[in-house]
């Protein structure tokens, strides 16, 4: 059930006038008052062939026109709209059901506390099966305002109890986060226009997609000016820029003037000085799973850097790590399935880009984010956007896998916060991830598939599987991908790593519970972690000395000669094998 409280009106009649007319459309049927604050002797148009919608307005109205007529500052903004709207699989409500819940609303909102003699003049009329609008006139029987700060909040509180008590659909508790909903105006203007989606809704998408791009705040402006997109600068004596505000293209006024709307009504993260807060600049962290080769590509370091954020999250619980830092990689990661979602091939981006849509409502709460915590993802994801080549078909798995991974945490994360709708949102982005994933692995497969194993190497390494992750040997050993994962783990042991041991780092930080086919999940990991050779400790060793002697023949005099040397005693069988 949603209750939308609408801003302050200034005239009575002329609301009447729209509730107890045919509608837009013609949708309004039998009109009528289900309830009020006093319906005896109150004037129904919808019931009494007598009565007038002048004369219901005038009666709502008077303690307004006693308050005006006492005071020299007129009161004009008295009239307050609340239409209240089931789900459409909601069950049919009676005219006594939504007079009760009429009540609850006004009651929590302020309108009419419980008990309160001298409250506003409310009304609530029925001119459909699935709605009601509650008019109420803000001036007291005693000639007072009503107390309406955060009256909002207080209505969706009454709305989420009148779902568990009417057997209703159930939604997800609000926190002054979410987005505006758009308006009646600009639902019907977008269908007019043939658009898909309302203006609000299709800036919010095209700003989100510009922000990997840039990185500050008059590249952003720069950016969206060159996609087409107009924009409005407001800028200080200094020429500092202050604000923005954005307009779609055809979205004109009655005078045929573009309009335009700032950052914060399109959505609270997209004002100005979050976005700069975003866009600072700081020296990246190290990636905490790099290895001694950097990472090749753009995809391969970001995959990397998704590590930070599970280890951000597992700090919080140890009391290493704040909240503030979880919610800067829960925003950047956000970022990087933006960008992932613009370079990936055609086929994988409808699903990546509705989890980047999904997500979007998981990146902002009302904890503050630490932005300067999560550099590297957003480094990655700008990495990604500026790439001029694409992903090979291992590296972009594996970088899915990975986001399917750190979407799940998110949600988590965001449920012991008891973030209802962030968690919801970022749920709803896992299930996008997943598919993606699926898709993504598919040529990955084929190729590993294509190089069957010899039988008695599958037992050797069904043995690793065993001694390291024993808690899901029997899930990973009968998974369809079973074989392509010995593959992907004779592969690694061909580069000098150690089965056994890669299997276990990669259930250390992902753990498979969750994991519909756990073999996957393991082939994408072991493939970007064993990516790099196992470094040859003499070989390195050797050269160490060689480009230390070169540096001594260059710079003698800049090099201090040691006083003795000792000579190291010849190698010994014995020895050698303790080296081994």
């Amino acid at each position: 059930m949603i209750a939308a409280i609408k801003p302050a009106g200034t005239n009575t009649r002329g609301l009447l006038a729209y509730l107890y007319g045919r509608g837009t459309h013609d949708e309004h049927f039998d009109p009528h008052i289900v309830v009020g604050f006093a319906m005896l002797g109150m004037p129904d148009p919808g019931r009494d062939e007598n009565a007038t919608l002048t004369e219901l307005g005038r009666y709502l109205d008077e303690p307004v026109r006693l308050r005006n007529g006492e005071f020299g500052k007129k009161i004009t903004d008295h009239v307050w709209h609340c239409p209240v709207r089931a789900a459409p699989e909601d069950r049919y409500l009676s005219d006594a059901e939504w007079g009760e819940i009429a009540q609850r609303i006004v009651q929590a909102a302020g309108i009419a506390p419980a008990g309160d003699d001298l409250a506003c003049r409310w009304i609530a009329v029925r001119h459909a099966d699935d709605h009601i609008h509650i008019l109420a006139t803000t001036v007291r029987e005693d000639g007072r305002r009503p107390k309406l700060h955060d009256s909002g909040l207080r209505v969706g509180d009454a709305c989420r109890e009148i779902e568990k008590d009417y057997g209703l659909r159930q939604l997800k508790k609000g926190d002054r986060t979410a987005t505006c909903r758009p308006t009646q105006a600009e639902m019907h203007k977008a269908k007019r226009l043939g658009w898909d989606q309302t203006s609000p809704e299709w800036l919010e998408d095209r700003i989100r997609a510009a922000i990997p791009h840039v990185s500050n705040v008059e590249e952003f402006i720069a950016y969206l000016e060159a996609d087409g997109i107009p924009v409005k600068a407001r800028r200080g004596p200094s020429g500092d820029l202050l604000g923005y505000a954005a307009g779609r293209p055809g979205d004109l006024n009655s005078e045929g003037e573009q309009i335009f709307r700032p950052g914060k009504k399109i959505a609270p993260d997209l004002t100005l000085p979050k976005i700069e807060a975003r866009l600072e600049t700081t020296v990246p962290e190290e990636y905490p799973t790099a290895r001694r080769n950097r990472p090749a590509t753009p995809w391969q370091q970001a995959t990397d850097a998704l590590d930070t954020l599970h280890t951000d999250i597992t700090k919080t619980s140890t009391g290493d790590s704040t909240d503030a830092r979880v919610q800067a990689h829960i925003t950047a990661l956000g970022e990087l399935i933006e960008a992932t979602a613009q370079q990936a091939p055609g086929h994988l981006r409808a699903e990546l880009r509705a989890a980047a849509k999904a997500f979007a409502r998981a990146e902002r709460s009302q904890i503050r984010a630490e932005d300067r915590a999560a550099q590297a993802l957003r480094s990655a994801a700008r990495d990604i956007v500026h790439t001029a080549t694409g992903p090979n078909g291992s590296a972009l798995a594996a970088l899915i896998a990975a986001l399917v991974w750190a979407a799940i945490v998110s949600a988590r994360w965001h449920e012991a916060k008891g973030h209802a709708q962030q968690t919801d949102a970022a749920r709803q982005a896992v299930e996008h991830l997943k598919s993606a994933a699926d898709h993504a692995i598919v040529p990955v497969l084929v190729g590993l598939q294509a190089r069957p194993l010899r039988e008695q190497a599958r037992l050797t390494l069904a043995s690793d599987v065993r001694a390291a992750v024993p808690d899901q040997a029997e899930r990973i050993l009968t998974d369809p991908a079973w074989s392509a994962l010995a593959t992907v783990l004779a592969d690694a042991e061909s580069r000098g790593h150690q089965p056994h041991l890669l299997l276990k780092e990669a259930a250390d930080q992902r753990e498979l519970d969750s994991a519909r086919q756990p073999a996957r999940v393991l082939i994408t990991r072991i493939q970007h972690t064993s990516r790099n050779p196992v470094p040859n400790r003499r070989a390195e060793a050797a050269r160490s000395h060689t480009t230390m002697t070169a540096s001594i023949r260059t710079h003698p005099a800049r090099t201090p000669q040691p006083a003795t040397a000792p000579t190291p005693p010849a190698p010994t069988a014995e020895s050698g094998r303790k080296s081994r």
